[in-house]
């Protein structure tokens, strides 16, 4: 089979990187440097950039563990990046040739977690009938929970009665450019008290995020009396907003700001959205759901799509060499 020429990434591949991510078919802006790049230091960035002879032609977020190529540690998701124009034995190729690449350079395993299908701007299944072929073993399972725009379902009573009350006590909800209130005052406390944990980014990094991606990365919190009583950190792509973070006072619940703001994304600011995530609903690496937050999540009209990670042994690269008759 042709193999196509592998490369680690490195800065001067910057633009040509970021250019690549910004035309491909199933990228989002977590993938463009200044994300990835942001928390550099806690990861052996081992990125890797495929070639057909000059021509670019796929990507790979990762960092590299010990023995272990994972996608990248640092991403919600991760996968093989095509360009729109990609075709099926092409792809072929390319994998054939990245686990070749790996398995050259002493690196027995690949760690992959997919892009959910929610942020394909095209079909971008070939991944999967490769990890098919070359063994691959699935590990983890989340289940995210998503509002599908095309098929909108209606929120649950409960949920209504919560809006109603919202406006009975006078809650307002507005977008705001810092994060500040919301992370020092709800967010991080809650997190600290619930499961002794703290935000994946801290009030620095997220704001620093904000002034690379401010079309992306957005924050809406609601407020009585001018007082801050919830919060929603929204990640937002082509096709998908996604609720990063989500946190209220508890004290505060009964005012029903979160539903308040859920209302304003769902209904108005996202409404020519393909879909509206709530992130996933899983602990212990999947192997269980949080009833109470995926029963809340399904009151606002969600319905669950899988989030699933693979482990390929690099060696099995050969066995691709018959997919083509």
């Amino acid at each position: 089979m042709d193999e196509f020429k592998v490369i680690k990434y490195n800065q001067g591949k910057r633009a040509d990187w970021d250019d690549f991510v910004s035309n491909s078919k199933n990228a989002t802006f977590l993938f463009h440097r200044d994300f990835m790049e942001y928390h550099q230091d806690r990861f052996d960035d081992y990125s890797l950039m495929v070639y057909s002879d000059t021509k670019l032609v796929a990507l790979i977020p990762s960092n590299r563990v010990k023995d272990t190529l994972i996608s990248h540690q640092g991403l919600s998701y991760g996968g093989l990046v095509l360009s729109q124009k990609a075709k099926f034995e092409t792809v072929v190729k390319i994998y054939y040739s990245v686990l070749k690449y790996l398995n050259d350079n002493s690196i027995p395993t690949f760690e992959i977690k997919l892009l959910p299908k929610i942020y394909h701007q095209l079909p971008s299944d070939e991944i999967e009938y490769l990890l098919f072929k070359t063994n691959a073993n699935l590990i983890r399972r989340d289940v995210s929970m998503v509002i599908d725009y095309t098929c909108k379902l209606e929120s649950s009573s409960n949920r209504k009665r919560n809006l109603k009350r919202s406006k009975l006590n006078k809650v307002y909800v507005k977008e705001v450019v810092n994060f500040d209130d919301f992370f020092n005052q709800i967010l991080i406390p809650n997190l600290k008290h619930r499961y002794n944990t703290l935000p994946t980014h801290s009030l620095t990094e997220i704001e620093e995020l904000k002034l690379q991606f401010p079309k992306n990365i957005r924050q809406f919190n609601a407020y009585q009396n001018d007082e801050i009583i919830a919060g929603v950190t929204i990640f937002e792509s082509s096709q998908v907003a996604h609720a990063q973070y989500i946190s209220t006072i508890t004290s505060k619940n009964e005012l029903g700001g979160l539903d308040a703001i859920f209302d304003f994304l769902i209904n108005e600011v996202f409404i020519d959205k393909r879909y509206f995530s709530f992130g996933i609903s899983n602990e212990n690496q999947g192997q269980q759901v949080n009833r109470g937050l995926i029963n809340w999540k399904e009151s606002f009209g969600a319905n669950p799509i899988t989030h699933d990670f693979y482990t390929i042994d690099t060696k099995n690269f050969s066995l691709l060499e018959d997919v083509m008759i």
